[in-house]
């Protein structure tokens, strides 16, 4: 059995984008291998977060996982920071990854804008921490987007010189973990972009804590053009927008875009708009209501977390401490 290990920033409430992108595709996996989420609270502060809005934004991100489908039976659910196998890892790390190396990183770059000086040491080492995430579990397998492959490419790096600066075999490679097929989720008011959470515009994004009078708002205001749908895929060539909506309504209702089109082939985005609408909130709605009632337990849903993360130091403190080791670090008697 494969052991994953994926991570999420508690940056606020995940959006549709985030949900059919990744956290849906998450379920499924827990039922097929040993599975680590992680909710990456270390990984936040490289950027200076509200004390009360961080702690707010990890009980929302643990009950919208858990909401989505996630359970405590069948996978580790836990906080990044309730682990200190985590941050002890990292740090050798970040004595074995190099500089050029990281020095290589676009992510970097693009966060840190055009003041580099400006920025965390945190923002900087941050590819390093997240090999440790993965590797204090030996993790084999990480659902990535485009975006992290770097980084993978990087733990795998760290993974290699650890092992041949120690003369050891102790750190596994890492693979790109594909399953399912991820929907692409791009902005309602610009189909060209990425649905996002760091859109300054609310109207951009479904938040999967949006009512249904908030979701019908939002896909009435949903960019589109004047044109009918086809009935073919070709048809939407150069029609980002209207792209978007057909590869939504194929998403939640699990079928085919090609077989939206089909179906709704002619129609003006007026009368489509409110299938679209009926189908994301019959979607969507239990998974509201359940991250609302977990959120109402803060107690129960922090003993959850308390588990969770009781159950990855069983796994990650054995691995940190041969880690140590082999470094040459004294044991602690």
């Amino acid at each position: 059995m494969q052991r994953v290990f994926s991570g999420i920033q508690p940056s606020g409430v995940p959006t549709l984008g985030n949900y059919l992108g990744a956290i849906r595709n998450w379920v499924p996996m827990q039922d097929q291998h040993e599975c680590l989420f992680c909710i990456v609270d270390l990984h936040a502060i490289t950027q200076f977060q509200e004390p009360a809005q961080l702690l707010a934004q990890t009980r929302e991100m643990a009950a919208t996982l858990l909401a989505c489908g996630l359970s405590p039976e069948k996978c580790v659910l836990f906080v990044q920071s309730h682990v200190p196998a985590h941050a002890e890892l990292g740090w050798i790390f970040n004595c074995v990854a190099r500089l050029g190396w990281l020095n290589r990183m676009t992510q970097f770059k693009d966060k840190a804008g055009k003041d580099r000086e400006a920025a965390s040491s945190g923002l900087y080492v941050y590819p390093n921490l997240m090999a440790a995430d993965i590797l204090a579990y030996k993790a084999t397998s990480v659902p990535v987007g485009d975006d992290q492959r770097q980084h993978l490419e990087l733990a795998n790096d760290i993974a290699q010189k650890f092992n041949h600066d120690y003369g050891t075999d102790f750190f596994p490679r890492i693979e790109p973990f594909i399953q399912g097929v991820a929907a692409r989720v791009m902005s309602l008011r610009d189909g060209t972009k990425k649905m996002s959470k760091s859109d300054p515009s609310d109207q951009s994004r479904i938040n999967l804590n949006d009512d249904a009078d908030t979701i019908a708002l939002k896909i009435r205001r949903a960019r589109t053009d004047a044109e009918p749908l086809p009935g073919h895929l070709a048809g939407l060539e150069g029609r980002a927008e209207a792209r978007n909506l057909v590869g939504i309504l194929a998403a939640v209702t699990g079928t085919l875009p090609e077989n939206v089109l089909r179906e709704h082939e002619g129609q003006g985005f007026g009368a489509f708009k409110e299938v679209l609408t009926e189908a994301l909130v019959a979607h969507l709605a239990p998974i509201r209501k359940e991250m609302l009632r977990l959120l109402e337990d803060e107690p129960a849903l922090d003993a959850a977390l308390r588990r969770g993360a009781e159950r990855a130091e069983a796994i990650a403190n054995p691995i940190l401490a041969e880690a140590k080791r082999l470094v040459g670090f004294l044991p602690r008697r």
